[in-house]
Protein backbone atom coordinates (compact mmCIF):
# COMPACT_ATOMS: atom_id res chain seq x y z
CA UNK A 1 0.00 0.00 0.00
CA UNK A 2 1.49 3.42 -0.86
CA UNK A 3 2.74 5.62 1.99
CA UNK A 4 -0.71 8.31 1.12
CA UNK A 5 -2.75 5.47 2.17
CA UNK A 6 -1.14 4.84 5.06
CA UNK A 7 -1.13 8.54 6.41
CA UNK A 8 -5.01 8.34 6.04
CA UNK A 9 -4.80 6.54 9.72
CA UNK A 10 -3.15 9.58 11.26
CA UNK A 11 -4.59 13.33 11.91
CA UNK A 12 -6.11 15.32 8.76
CA UNK A 13 -2.82 17.51 8.98
CA UNK A 14 -0.25 14.92 8.73
CA UNK A 15 -2.11 13.60 6.03
CA UNK A 16 -2.12 16.28 3.92
CA UNK A 17 1.96 17.25 4.55
CA UNK A 18 2.63 13.36 3.53
CA UNK A 19 0.65 13.89 0.42
CA UNK A 20 2.61 16.88 -0.51
CA UNK A 21 5.82 15.42 0.14
CA UNK A 22 5.32 11.92 -1.53
CA UNK A 23 2.79 13.34 -4.79
CA UNK A 24 5.88 14.46 -6.52
CA UNK A 25 6.77 11.01 -6.31
CA UNK A 26 3.61 8.85 -7.12
CA UNK A 27 2.74 9.31 -11.12
CA UNK A 28 0.13 7.07 -11.75
CA UNK A 29 0.89 8.24 -15.82
CA UNK A 30 3.94 6.54 -15.72
CA UNK A 31 1.76 3.46 -17.11
CA UNK A 32 0.98 1.25 -14.09
CA UNK A 33 -2.76 1.59 -13.71
CA UNK A 34 -4.30 2.85 -10.80
CA UNK A 35 -6.51 0.19 -9.28
CA UNK A 36 -10.30 1.13 -7.59
CA UNK A 37 -9.99 -0.37 -4.48
CA UNK A 38 -12.64 -0.68 -1.82
CA UNK A 39 -9.81 -0.04 0.24
CA UNK A 40 -9.38 3.71 -0.40
CA UNK A 41 -12.84 4.28 -1.80
CA UNK A 42 -13.65 3.60 1.89
CA UNK A 43 -11.07 5.95 3.49
CA UNK A 44 -12.58 8.43 1.60
CA UNK A 45 -16.17 8.07 2.60
CA UNK A 46 -14.74 7.37 5.89
CA UNK A 47 -13.13 11.41 6.44
CA UNK A 48 -15.82 12.55 4.60
CA UNK A 49 -18.82 11.95 6.52
CA UNK A 50 -16.67 11.90 9.80
CA UNK A 51 -17.74 13.81 12.97
CA UNK A 52 -14.85 16.23 12.60
CA UNK A 53 -16.68 17.38 9.67
CA UNK A 54 -20.24 18.29 11.32
CA UNK A 55 -22.24 17.40 8.43
CA UNK A 56 -20.54 19.73 5.65
CA UNK A 57 -22.92 22.30 5.68
CA UNK A 58 -21.94 24.63 3.17
CA UNK A 59 -22.01 28.16 5.19
CA UNK A 60 -20.10 26.00 8.18
CA UNK A 61 -16.23 26.37 8.75
CA UNK A 62 -15.84 23.13 8.36
CA UNK A 63 -17.12 22.72 5.05
CA UNK A 64 -13.09 24.11 4.32
CA UNK A 65 -12.00 20.41 5.79
CA UNK A 66 -14.08 18.86 3.36
CA UNK A 67 -12.74 20.95 0.51
CA UNK A 68 -9.28 20.80 1.40
CA UNK A 69 -9.08 17.05 1.58
CA UNK A 70 -10.87 17.19 -1.49
CA UNK A 71 -8.12 19.64 -3.49
CA UNK A 72 -5.05 17.39 -1.79
CA UNK A 73 -6.46 14.14 -3.44
CA UNK A 74 -6.81 16.37 -6.93
CA UNK A 75 -3.11 17.65 -6.96
CA UNK A 76 -2.06 14.36 -5.77
CA UNK A 77 -3.90 12.39 -8.69
CA UNK A 78 -2.08 15.17 -10.71
CA UNK A 79 -4.59 16.82 -11.87
CA UNK A 80 -4.76 20.81 -13.17
CA UNK A 81 -6.69 23.42 -12.06
CA UNK A 82 -9.11 25.07 -14.61
CA UNK A 83 -7.75 27.80 -16.40
CA UNK A 84 -7.54 31.05 -14.55
CA UNK A 85 -7.11 29.18 -11.23
CA UNK A 86 -4.13 28.40 -9.19
CA UNK A 87 -5.42 26.26 -7.33
CA UNK A 88 -8.25 23.91 -7.02
CA UNK A 89 -11.03 25.98 -5.41
CA UNK A 90 -13.37 28.17 -8.02
CA UNK A 91 -14.18 30.78 -5.29
CA UNK A 92 -17.51 33.04 -5.17
CA UNK A 93 -19.96 34.48 -2.92
CA UNK A 94 -23.28 34.65 -2.39
CA UNK A 95 -25.58 37.38 -0.64
CA UNK A 96 -28.41 36.43 2.04
CA UNK A 97 -31.50 39.42 2.67
CA UNK A 98 -33.03 38.87 5.78
CA UNK A 99 -36.28 41.32 5.82
CA UNK A 100 -36.15 42.72 9.18
CA UNK A 101 -39.03 44.75 9.18
CA UNK A 102 -42.68 45.70 7.22
CA UNK A 103 -44.98 47.83 6.62
CA UNK A 104 -47.84 47.64 4.49
CA UNK A 105 -51.18 49.24 3.67
CA UNK A 106 -54.26 48.61 1.43
CA UNK A 107 -56.66 51.05 1.02
CA UNK A 108 -54.95 53.43 4.22
CA UNK A 109 -55.39 50.17 6.53
CA UNK A 110 -52.86 48.12 7.49
CA UNK A 111 -52.03 44.34 6.62
CA UNK A 112 -50.50 42.00 8.86
CA UNK A 113 -46.98 40.65 8.06
CA UNK A 114 -48.40 37.46 7.69
CA UNK A 115 -50.23 38.73 4.62
CA UNK A 116 -47.22 39.07 2.56
CA UNK A 117 -43.68 37.90 1.67
CA UNK A 118 -41.39 38.39 -0.68
CA UNK A 119 -37.87 37.82 -2.31
CA UNK A 120 -36.05 40.74 -1.98
CA UNK A 121 -32.76 41.40 -3.06
CA UNK A 122 -31.69 45.04 -1.33
CA UNK A 123 -31.69 46.80 1.06
CA UNK A 124 -34.74 48.72 1.22
CA UNK A 125 -37.66 48.82 -0.93
CA UNK A 126 -40.38 51.26 -1.02
CA UNK A 127 -43.25 50.70 -3.38
CA UNK A 128 -46.72 52.32 -3.83
CA UNK A 129 -49.66 52.71 -5.88
CA UNK A 130 -48.42 56.55 -6.52
CA UNK A 131 -45.00 55.59 -7.93
CA UNK A 132 -46.26 52.42 -11.04
CA UNK A 133 -42.61 53.05 -12.84
CA UNK A 134 -40.37 50.88 -10.13
CA UNK A 135 -41.77 47.79 -10.48
CA UNK A 136 -44.65 45.50 -12.44
CA UNK A 137 -48.07 44.14 -10.65
CA UNK A 138 -49.06 41.34 -10.84
CA UNK A 139 -52.18 38.74 -9.92
CA UNK A 140 -52.31 35.17 -9.14
CA UNK A 141 -56.45 35.12 -9.88
CA UNK A 142 -58.35 32.29 -8.62
CA UNK A 143 -58.66 30.36 -11.60
CA UNK A 144 -54.62 29.90 -11.84
CA UNK A 145 -52.38 27.52 -10.45
CA UNK A 146 -50.91 29.18 -7.75
CA UNK A 147 -47.77 26.55 -8.21
CA UNK A 148 -46.79 27.48 -11.90
CA UNK A 149 -47.67 31.57 -11.66
CA UNK A 150 -45.46 31.33 -8.61
CA UNK A 151 -42.50 29.91 -10.57
CA UNK A 152 -43.37 32.00 -13.58
CA UNK A 153 -43.25 35.61 -11.69
CA UNK A 154 -39.76 34.39 -9.99
CA UNK A 155 -38.12 34.13 -13.30
CA UNK A 156 -39.55 37.72 -14.56
CA UNK A 157 -36.92 39.83 -15.04
CA UNK A 158 -38.74 43.29 -13.55
CA UNK A 159 -39.46 44.04 -9.41
CA UNK A 160 -43.13 42.61 -9.36
CA UNK A 161 -45.85 43.32 -7.24
CA UNK A 162 -47.99 40.13 -6.92
CA UNK A 163 -51.32 40.36 -5.72
CA UNK A 164 -53.31 36.68 -4.19
CA UNK A 165 -56.53 36.03 -4.70
CA UNK A 166 -57.71 34.95 -1.28
CA UNK A 167 -58.68 31.59 -2.56
CA UNK A 168 -54.98 30.76 -2.32
CA UNK A 169 -55.16 31.47 1.13
CA UNK A 170 -53.97 27.68 2.25
CA UNK A 171 -51.29 27.71 -0.33
CA UNK A 172 -49.82 31.11 0.51
CA UNK A 173 -49.86 30.70 3.77
CA UNK A 174 -47.84 27.08 3.37
CA UNK A 175 -45.07 29.51 1.05
CA UNK A 176 -45.25 32.37 3.19
CA UNK A 177 -43.75 30.00 6.06
CA UNK A 178 -41.40 28.57 3.69
CA UNK A 179 -40.11 32.15 2.42
CA UNK A 180 -40.17 33.86 5.47
CA UNK A 181 -36.30 32.52 5.67
CA UNK A 182 -33.30 34.64 4.36
CA UNK A 183 -33.41 34.92 0.19
CA UNK A 184 -29.63 33.84 -1.38
CA UNK A 185 -28.58 35.16 -4.33
CA UNK A 186 -25.09 35.23 -6.53
CA UNK A 187 -25.53 38.74 -7.95
CA UNK A 188 -27.45 41.78 -6.54
CA UNK A 189 -28.92 42.64 -9.61
CA UNK A 190 -31.80 40.50 -9.06
CA UNK A 191 -34.94 41.35 -8.87
CA UNK A 192 -37.46 41.58 -5.93
CA UNK A 193 -40.64 40.01 -6.04
CA UNK A 194 -43.05 40.66 -3.29
CA UNK A 195 -46.23 38.56 -2.63
CA UNK A 196 -49.56 39.89 -1.06
CA UNK A 197 -52.51 37.89 -0.07
CA UNK A 198 -55.69 40.53 -0.91
CA UNK A 199 -58.70 40.57 0.72
CA UNK A 200 -62.17 39.30 -0.76
CA UNK A 201 -63.46 41.34 -3.34
CA UNK A 202 -59.91 43.40 -3.93
CA UNK A 203 -59.67 46.20 -6.36
CA UNK A 204 -56.86 46.19 -8.27
CA UNK A 205 -56.97 49.83 -8.46
CA UNK A 206 -56.83 49.69 -4.71
CA UNK A 207 -54.29 52.41 -3.17
CA UNK A 208 -51.15 51.08 -1.21
CA UNK A 209 -47.69 51.21 0.22
CA UNK A 210 -45.23 48.51 0.92
CA UNK A 211 -42.21 49.40 3.12
CA UNK A 212 -39.48 46.60 3.59
CA UNK A 213 -36.07 46.71 5.08
CA UNK A 214 -33.57 44.09 5.20
CA UNK A 215 -30.23 42.83 6.13
CA UNK A 216 -27.34 41.91 4.15
CA UNK A 217 -25.27 39.34 4.53
CA UNK A 218 -22.29 38.00 2.58
CA UNK A 219 -20.66 34.09 2.93
CA UNK A 220 -17.39 32.93 0.22
CA UNK A 221 -18.40 29.59 -0.97
CA UNK A 222 -15.98 27.17 -3.01
CA UNK A 223 -16.27 24.36 -5.53
CA UNK A 224 -13.13 21.77 -5.69
CA UNK A 225 -12.53 22.02 -9.42
CA UNK A 226 -9.53 20.02 -11.29
CA UNK A 227 -9.23 18.88 -14.99
CA UNK A 228 -6.84 16.18 -17.47
CA UNK A 229 -6.46 17.89 -20.61
CA UNK A 230 -7.32 15.79 -23.71
CA UNK A 231 -6.16 15.67 -27.53
CA UNK A 232 -9.52 17.89 -27.95
CA UNK A 233 -9.46 20.98 -25.48
CA UNK A 234 -13.10 21.85 -26.51
CA UNK A 235 -14.88 18.37 -25.84
CA UNK A 236 -15.49 18.03 -21.99
CA UNK A 237 -16.50 15.16 -19.72
CA UNK A 238 -17.17 16.23 -16.47
CA UNK A 239 -17.72 13.97 -13.02
CA UNK A 240 -18.93 15.47 -10.39
CA UNK A 241 -20.58 15.61 -7.23
CA UNK A 242 -22.00 17.88 -4.42
CA UNK A 243 -19.88 18.13 -1.09
CA UNK A 244 -22.05 19.81 1.13
CA UNK A 245 -24.65 18.10 3.26
CA UNK A 246 -27.22 19.53 5.42
CA UNK A 247 -25.03 20.02 8.99
CA UNK A 248 -26.31 19.79 12.79
CA UNK A 249 -29.95 19.04 12.87
CA UNK A 250 -32.19 18.16 16.09
CA UNK A 251 -30.96 15.70 18.46
CA UNK A 252 -32.18 11.87 17.88
CA UNK A 253 -30.43 9.62 20.45
CA UNK A 254 -27.65 11.53 21.19
CA UNK A 255 -26.66 12.44 18.13
CA UNK A 256 -26.75 16.01 16.11
CA UNK A 257 -24.25 15.48 13.36
CA UNK A 258 -26.02 14.66 9.49
CA UNK A 259 -22.88 13.34 7.93
CA UNK A 260 -24.16 12.48 4.94
CA UNK A 261 -22.49 9.20 4.13
CA UNK A 262 -24.60 8.50 1.28
CA UNK A 263 -25.48 12.28 0.37
CA UNK A 264 -23.43 12.86 -1.35
CA UNK A 265 -19.61 11.72 0.41
CA UNK A 266 -20.59 8.66 -1.45
CA UNK A 267 -20.70 10.43 -4.78
CA UNK A 268 -17.49 12.49 -3.81
CA UNK A 269 -15.61 9.41 -2.88
CA UNK A 270 -16.41 8.31 -6.70
CA UNK A 271 -14.94 11.84 -8.09
CA UNK A 272 -11.63 11.51 -6.26
CA UNK A 273 -11.05 7.65 -7.25
CA UNK A 274 -12.26 8.33 -11.10
CA UNK A 275 -9.69 10.94 -10.98
CA UNK A 276 -6.93 8.88 -9.49
CA UNK A 277 -7.97 6.30 -12.47
CA UNK A 278 -8.35 8.35 -14.95
CA UNK A 279 -5.06 9.56 -14.18
CA UNK A 280 -2.91 7.03 -14.22
CA UNK A 281 -3.99 6.16 -18.06
CA UNK A 282 -2.62 7.83 -21.68
CA UNK A 283 -3.63 11.08 -22.41
CA UNK A 284 -7.33 10.89 -23.25
CA UNK A 285 -9.17 12.28 -26.21
CA UNK A 286 -11.40 14.36 -24.58
CA UNK A 287 -10.53 16.39 -21.64
CA UNK A 288 -12.11 15.09 -18.40
CA UNK A 289 -13.22 17.67 -15.40
CA UNK A 290 -13.51 16.41 -11.79
CA UNK A 291 -15.51 18.67 -10.03
CA UNK A 292 -17.54 19.09 -6.52
CA UNK A 293 -19.96 21.82 -5.80
CA UNK A 294 -20.42 23.10 -3.22
CA UNK A 295 -24.30 24.41 -1.83
CA UNK A 296 -26.58 22.18 -3.28
CA UNK A 297 -28.36 21.48 -0.68
CA UNK A 298 -28.74 25.39 -0.77
CA UNK A 299 -30.25 25.72 -4.04
CA UNK A 300 -27.46 24.51 -6.26
CA UNK A 301 -25.25 27.46 -6.22
CA UNK A 302 -22.12 25.61 -6.69
CA UNK A 303 -23.41 24.13 -10.15
CA UNK A 304 -25.00 27.41 -11.08
CA UNK A 305 -21.81 29.29 -10.69
CA UNK A 306 -19.93 26.95 -12.54
CA UNK A 307 -21.91 26.74 -15.48
CA UNK A 308 -21.16 30.22 -15.49
CA UNK A 309 -17.70 30.08 -15.84
CA UNK A 310 -17.55 27.81 -19.30
CA UNK A 311 -19.43 27.19 -22.39
CA UNK A 312 -21.86 24.96 -21.92
CA UNK A 313 -21.78 23.52 -25.43
CA UNK A 314 -18.24 22.07 -24.65
CA UNK A 315 -19.58 19.74 -22.20
CA UNK A 316 -20.35 16.60 -24.39
CA UNK A 317 -21.80 14.80 -20.97
CA UNK A 318 -22.02 15.23 -16.97
CA UNK A 319 -21.94 12.20 -14.89
CA UNK A 320 -23.43 13.53 -11.80
CA UNK A 321 -22.74 11.30 -8.51
CA UNK A 322 -25.39 11.16 -6.35
CA UNK A 323 -25.89 9.16 -3.33
CA UNK A 324 -24.67 5.46 -4.67
CA UNK A 325 -23.97 4.15 -1.27
CA UNK A 326 -26.91 1.59 -1.21
CA UNK A 327 -27.44 -0.96 -3.62
CA UNK A 328 -30.98 -0.01 -5.15
CA UNK A 329 -34.36 -2.24 -4.99
CA UNK A 330 -33.37 -4.60 -7.80
CA UNK A 331 -30.07 -5.39 -6.28
CA UNK A 332 -26.34 -4.87 -5.94
CA UNK A 333 -24.51 -3.83 -9.18
CA UNK A 334 -26.86 -1.58 -10.54
CA UNK A 335 -27.70 2.23 -11.13
CA UNK A 336 -30.18 3.88 -12.39
CA UNK A 337 -29.70 7.01 -14.40
CA UNK A 338 -32.28 10.62 -13.86
CA UNK A 339 -33.78 12.07 -16.71
CA UNK A 340 -32.90 8.61 -19.21
CA UNK A 341 -35.11 9.62 -21.79
CA UNK A 342 -34.22 12.99 -22.27
CA UNK A 343 -30.43 11.99 -24.13
CA UNK A 344 -29.18 9.04 -25.35
CA UNK A 345 -26.52 9.55 -22.49
CA UNK A 346 -28.30 6.40 -20.41
CA UNK A 347 -28.82 4.50 -23.32
CA UNK A 348 -24.75 4.53 -24.14
CA UNK A 349 -24.07 3.84 -20.22
CA UNK A 350 -26.69 0.56 -20.86
CA UNK A 351 -24.76 -0.62 -23.68
CA UNK A 352 -21.52 0.18 -22.89
CA UNK A 353 -20.68 -3.78 -21.25
CA UNK A 354 -23.07 -5.85 -22.17
CA UNK A 355 -21.32 -8.67 -21.07
CA UNK A 356 -20.89 -6.67 -17.69
CA UNK A 357 -22.79 -8.31 -14.44
CA UNK A 358 -23.35 -4.20 -13.77
CA UNK A 359 -26.12 -2.68 -15.06
CA UNK A 360 -27.30 0.82 -15.76
CA UNK A 361 -31.16 1.69 -16.29
CA UNK A 362 -33.84 4.27 -16.15
CA UNK A 363 -34.51 6.14 -12.72
CA UNK A 364 -37.88 4.02 -11.45
CA UNK A 365 -39.17 7.15 -9.51
CA UNK A 366 -40.21 9.43 -11.92
CA UNK A 367 -43.07 10.64 -9.73
CA UNK A 368 -40.31 12.45 -7.70
CA UNK A 369 -38.89 14.99 -10.37
CA UNK A 370 -35.22 13.86 -9.67
CA UNK A 371 -33.79 15.10 -12.67
CA UNK A 372 -34.66 17.96 -11.01
CA UNK A 373 -32.84 17.73 -7.38
CA UNK A 374 -29.31 17.72 -8.56
CA UNK A 375 -26.85 19.32 -9.93
CA UNK A 376 -27.39 17.96 -13.17
CA UNK A 377 -30.61 19.88 -13.56
CA UNK A 378 -28.41 23.64 -13.59
CA UNK A 379 -26.55 21.89 -16.71
CA UNK A 380 -29.32 20.65 -18.25
CA UNK A 381 -31.07 23.62 -18.22
CA UNK A 382 -27.92 24.79 -20.96
CA UNK A 383 -28.41 21.62 -23.25
CA UNK A 384 -26.20 19.48 -21.32
CA UNK A 385 -26.46 16.01 -21.44
CA UNK A 386 -26.53 16.18 -17.59
CA UNK A 387 -27.52 13.23 -15.64
CA UNK A 388 -27.44 11.95 -12.61
CA UNK A 389 -26.41 8.52 -11.44
CA UNK A 390 -27.70 6.94 -8.53
CA UNK A 391 -28.14 3.38 -6.46
CA UNK A 392 -30.43 4.42 -3.65
CA UNK A 393 -34.05 3.41 -3.05
CA UNK A 394 -34.95 6.68 -2.53
CA UNK A 395 -38.88 5.98 -1.41
CA UNK A 396 -37.85 3.75 1.27
CA UNK A 397 -34.50 5.09 2.04
CA UNK A 398 -34.59 5.41 6.25
CA UNK A 399 -31.41 7.65 6.66
CA UNK A 400 -31.86 10.63 3.79
CA UNK A 401 -31.53 13.46 5.52
CA UNK A 402 -31.41 12.07 8.75
CA UNK A 403 -28.46 11.71 11.54
CA UNK A 404 -28.31 7.98 10.80
CA UNK A 405 -26.66 8.58 7.15
CA UNK A 406 -23.34 7.21 8.41
CA UNK A 407 -21.14 5.29 6.94
CA UNK A 408 -22.16 1.98 8.70
CA UNK A 409 -25.17 2.03 6.61
CA UNK A 410 -22.80 2.08 3.81
CA UNK A 411 -22.71 -1.60 1.64
CA UNK A 412 -19.39 -0.77 0.88
CA UNK A 413 -18.38 -3.82 -2.13
CA UNK A 414 -21.73 -1.92 -3.94
CA UNK A 415 -20.11 1.39 -3.46
CA UNK A 416 -16.94 0.34 -5.41
CA UNK A 417 -18.11 -1.81 -7.42
CA UNK A 418 -20.40 1.17 -8.99
CA UNK A 419 -17.43 3.66 -8.97
CA UNK A 420 -15.52 0.85 -10.95
CA UNK A 421 -18.50 0.13 -13.71
CA UNK A 422 -18.97 4.14 -14.19
CA UNK A 423 -15.42 4.09 -14.95
CA UNK A 424 -15.40 2.07 -17.14
CA UNK A 425 -19.26 2.99 -18.97
CA UNK A 426 -17.66 6.37 -19.80
CA UNK A 427 -14.79 5.14 -21.75
CA UNK A 428 -16.40 5.35 -24.92
CA UNK A 429 -17.43 8.74 -24.72
CA UNK A 430 -14.21 9.66 -23.09
CA UNK A 431 -12.69 8.13 -26.02
CA UNK A 432 -15.01 10.50 -29.13
CA UNK A 433 -16.41 6.71 -30.08
CA UNK A 434 -19.28 8.04 -28.38
CA UNK A 435 -21.56 11.09 -28.14
CA UNK A 436 -24.51 11.47 -26.31
CA UNK A 437 -27.50 13.68 -28.08
CA UNK A 438 -28.18 17.19 -26.30
CA UNK A 439 -30.92 17.62 -23.97
CA UNK A 440 -33.41 20.28 -25.50
CA UNK A 441 -33.79 23.10 -22.82
CA UNK A 442 -36.87 24.26 -23.93
CA UNK A 443 -37.99 20.35 -22.45
CA UNK A 444 -36.70 21.04 -19.10
CA UNK A 445 -38.61 22.41 -16.47
CA UNK A 446 -37.39 25.70 -14.96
Amino acid sequence: MNAFHLARNGSFTSWVMIAVLVSSALNFSCGQEYIISVEDTTEHLRFLSSDELKGRHALSPEITLAEDYIASEFKQAGLKPLEGLSDFRQSFSISEYSINSVRATLNGKPLSENSLFGRVFTDSLVWTSMDANAYEVAMISRDESFRARFGELNRSASSTLVFVDSEHADTFNRYQQFYSRPSRTMSDQNPSVVYVLAPKNFNPNSSFEIHLTTEKTSFSLANVAGYIPGERTDEIVLFSAHHDHIGIRSVVEGDSIANGANDNASGVSSVIQLAHYYSSLAKPERSIYFVTFTAEEMGGYGSRYFSQQLNPDEIVAMFNMEMIGKPAVSGPNSAWITGYDRSSFGQILSDSAPDSVYEFYPDPYPSQNLFYRSDNATLARLGVPAHSISTTPIDVDPDYHQVSDELETIDLDHLNNTIKAIARAAKGIISGVETPTRIDPETVDR
